[in-house]
């Protein structure tokens, strides 16, 4: 696990005398990254398909804007943290030195490490709903498969579900490989162009008229698929299903709208994504530089959510839109005996894109729109790596996971110890059905390793008070109060109030008990890796709880 003090000299705390990493990121990066990980596109629209239709009569805009102000407070509390501990590795470092080292390390491997082994597959279905299905679709591929699996129902298959998984993996880890530079540069063409293929959508949906849409549905679904009058299909099916009425566009009811706050945290919950990185980003110890990066990521995505569903609501039409959802759900989660109007997942990008009868333009547009995917690909294995090098570095984890490459400082270790249970597990999840309602539980685990970082800010300046009267976070005060201990408060009333709906509340589809109880595993892992590093450490001479006394060297 670590090589042994060598002639005779007691080993060191830390691995070495400096990580190896280097501050290679702006505020710009940082806020490009928060953007990108609180992902409009590839997560917001997913999940308004998947789980807001279980609660009809909340209203979407404003559950998402009264998301965005709650999570906002998750931002500040974030932002002292990371001015307080400017450390690679996030949550593990401040929990690990503000709560318990044991404590800090389960709560890190699991959120941060374990549970995003499952997300692997989860991106892998949304780059075939977002990419590979529309595209096949549009060009009226019928490769690779036969029958009712060709073409683009061949994503939807096993071998379909771990090939694009396997895509997704190998895309994720090259991207992680080519360095923090790099990462930025590429992330930064993929947003701006992302952005690009936002404004023409924007524009269509601007000029053209209802009518025009529901032509343009009509006639690209039968040129496509064959179906006959699709919109007025897609309405007459929707209201076929018993109990449901799609809603007016409007702001409440508030009760129906806050139920869907906890699905909103599916994509919204993320704009502190970057917060395991900013022991790699300079002016980490600014606290107006760092909570402007995730805030203005925060921000942007909310924007750029509104606009779209004001626009969707103007010419898609907003009983449109949710039926359309509502059909998906029911077939995929629900009842397998509802049938969906087209035989793809509906993708308003496409749907959009359908208002010009071009198929080189359809296909450019859904190619542009594919650079959120692309942009934000990385963000399944980049934070997670720094929380596998911090506890490495800590000596926790084996030595070989704390190395950095000479040239672009990537811990490459650290990248196998996600690439590999990843390939593996996104096997088992495309070949087994049960296992996919495993994955249902990926963002509760997260929010409870958020949960106890919010905890370690509130009590921070009680229990470690030294470093909280050093920090630029102790001065940030509203009418003389600390504002960071404060927000750490709401942020557990955000993130308690989310896990007693999640826990309680059978609609969001979490609390299934073998996901509970495999995700229950993890921990169980966690404690297990920690117990053993905590033998053999002490064995070589290695106090662990000496080590979480003392801030990581840069």
């Amino acid at each position: 696990m670590a090589a042994e003090a060598v002639g005779g000299e007691a080993p060191t705390l830390f691995l070495r005398k400096a990580t190896g990493l280097v501050r290679g990121w702006s505020v710009r990066d940082s806020m490009i990254y928060a953007c990108l990980a609180t992902n409009f596109v590839t997560l917001a629209i997913y999940e308004f398909a998947f789980a807001a239709p279980a609660f009809p009569k909340g209203q979407i805009i404003t559950s998402v804007v009264i998301s965005g102000i709650w999570v906002s407070f998750l931002v500040v509390a974030y932002a002292g943290l990371v001015v307080t501990i400017p450390r690679a590795g996030g949550d593990y470092v401040w929990q690990t030195r503000i709560l318990n080292g044991g404590l800090g390390f389960v709560m890190a491997a699991t959120g941060w490490w374990f549970i995003l082994w499952l997300w692997a597959p989860i991106y892998g279905n949304i780059l075939a709903v977002q990419f590979f299905e529309p595209i096949w679709a549009t060009m009226k591929w019928t490769w690779p498969g036969s029958g009712t699996t060709a073409g683009a129902a061949w994503f939807g298959t096993h071998t379909g579900i771990f090939t694009v998984s396997l895509i997704t993996i190998a895309l994720a880890g090259l991207l992680v490989s080519i360095g923090m530079a790099g990462y930025a540069r590429f992330q930064k063409w993929c947003f701006y162009g992302g952005l690009v293929g936002f404004a023409v959508i924007v524009v269509l949906l601007l000029v053209n008229s209802h009518t025009a849409f529901v032509n343009s549905f009509n006639l690209e679904a039968h040129n496509l698929f064959g179906v006959n009058n699709a919109y007025g299909l897609t309405q007459k099916n929707a209201g076929a299903i018993s109990g449901y009425a799609p809603s007016h566009l409007s702001f409440g009811p508030l009760g129906p709208t806050m139920l869907l706050v906890p699905v909103m945290m599916f994509f919204i919950l993320w704009p502190n994504w970057g917060a395991t990185l900013y022991g790699e980003i300079r002016g980490a110890s600014d606290f107006k530089r760092v909570i402007s990066g995730m805030f203005g990521g925060l921000w942007i995505t909310v924007l750029l959510t509104v606009v779209f569903l004001l626009l969707i609501d103007k010419t898609f039409g907003w009983a449109f839109y949710q039926n359309g959802n509502q059909l998906n759900y029911q077939a995929f989660i629900l009842n397998p005996h509802v049938k969906t109007v087209l035989p793809i997942w509906p993708y308003p990008v496409l749907f959009a894109a359908w208002l010009v009868h071009n198929t080189a333009f359809q296909v450019i547009l859904i190619l542009v729109m594919s650079l959120w995917f692309f942009g934000w690909v990385g963000t399944l294995f980049l934070s997670s790596t720094r929380v596998i090098f911090a506890a490495a570095f800590d000596r926790v984890l084996p030595d070989r996971a704390a190395e950095v490459s000479e040239k672009r400082k990537v811990p490459f270790y650290s990248l196998v110890l996600m690439l590999l249970p990843a390939v593996v597990l996104s096997a088992v999840y495309a070949y087994n059905g049960t296992f996919v309602t495993y994955t249902y539980d990926a963002t509760l685990v997260i929010a409870v390793t958020f949960l106890f970082s919010a905890i370690a800010v509130v009590l921070l300046p009680f229990i470690k008070k030294d470093l909280w009267q050093a920090s630029p976070a102790s001065r940030i005060r509203l009418l003389g109060v600390p504002i960071v201990p404060l927000a750490g408060w709401v942020t557990i009333g955000l993130l308690g109030f989310n896990l007693y709906e999640w826990f309680t509340n059978a609609s969001y589809g979490v609390n299934f008990h073998p996901s509970l109880l495999f995700m229950l595993g993890m921990y169980v892992l966690a404690v297990v890796v920690y117990g053993v590093a905590w033998v053999v450490r002490r064995r070589q001479g290695i106090d662990l709880s000496l080590v979480n006394k003392e801030i990581p060297v840069e």
